[in-house]
């Protein structure tokens, strides 16, 4: 299954991104890690690129099989750089979202687009299928 949908750039997008996916998921063993993944691509799109500015929106992807949950956040640009995941102290009040995400997903892939950047999370129901988690 591929499901995709436009959201608004607002948190309010980003509510509805974690509740469309805990919907899609709901039978998933992943639900939870997935749940936790869409809030954070998203809030990250609207905090440092063109998706938060008005009237800015993000896209979202869920793909299911019986092995893998792949959700891609894709943003509307406007970044200096690609995102990227940093290694934050835990005290860092900032810069710890694609961490967290590399933490749950078996792999983090970004991919420029022509509007700005999707961020994909893999989650593997089998951690055999893909190695070890980063």
């Amino acid at each position: 299954m591929y499901v995709r949908r436009m959201t608004p750039g607002t948190p309010e997008g980003v509510s509805r991104a974690r509740r469309w996916t805990r919907d899609i998921l709901r039978a998933s063993p992943l639900a939870d890690d997935a749940e936790l993944v869409m809030s954070e691509l998203p809030t990250n799109a609207i905090h440092h690129t063109a998706s938060g500015w008005e009237p800015g929106s993000f896209h979202l992807a869920v793909a299911v099989s019986a092995q893998v949950v792949a959700v891609s956040v894709t943003d509307d640009g406007g970044a200096a750089t690609a995102p990227k995941v940093e290694h934050q102290d835990h005290e860092a009040e900032r810069g710890r979202g694609l961490g967290m995400v590399s933490a749950l997903a078996h792999r983090v892939v970004v991919h420029d687009t022509d509007q700005g950047h999707t961020v994909t999370a893999e989650l593997y129901a089998d951690a055999r299928q893909g190695g070890r988690r980063c």
